[in-house]
């Protein structure tokens, strides 16, 4: 009972801190950055420098959309570690053997990526910008 009390507490930890969690990300040329919420939702934009008022309306879009997406791969990876722990068996309790959680299927597969393609300058580069540069 008192390793169910336990987990129950941390759980409850763990809810309250990533209910008040957010994650930002800069667009890989620093012209956006993006928060996103708790539940993955885009909870801000910011336009840096007034590089905007230089961009294709395709541009803009692309840097916001890489931006949104950056911050929300960090939210979910966040949750990924944050629940982790909570699908291992318990090693003082062996009838508690945990359980297997599909984190692809959650959150899709680029959560579990380690590895992004990288632009001229080293930096990670989605491969929706490839589009981008051979219109150019």
């Amino acid at each position: 009972m008192l390793e169910l009390q336990t987990a129950q507490e941390a759980i409850a930890r763990t809810e309250r801190e990533l209910r008040s969690a957010s994650f930002t990300a800069l667009s890989s040329d620093r012209a956006v950055r993006a928060t996103a919420g708790p539940q993955g939702e885009l909870s801000g934009i910011e336009f840096l420098e007034n590089k905007y008022r230089d961009m294709s309306p395709q541009e803009l879009a692309a840097s916001v959309l890489e931006a949104a997406a950056a911050a929300r791969l960090k939210m979910n990876r966040h949750v990924m570690k944050a629940m982790a722990p909570f699908a291992e068996p318990s090693s003082d309790v062996p009838e508690l053997k945990g359980f297997e959680l599909d984190w692809e299927r959650i959150f899709g597969a680029e959560v579990l990526r380690d590895d992004e393609p990288a632009d001229r300058a080293g930096r990670a580069a989605p491969g929706w910008r490839d589009a981008l540069d051979e219109e150019d």
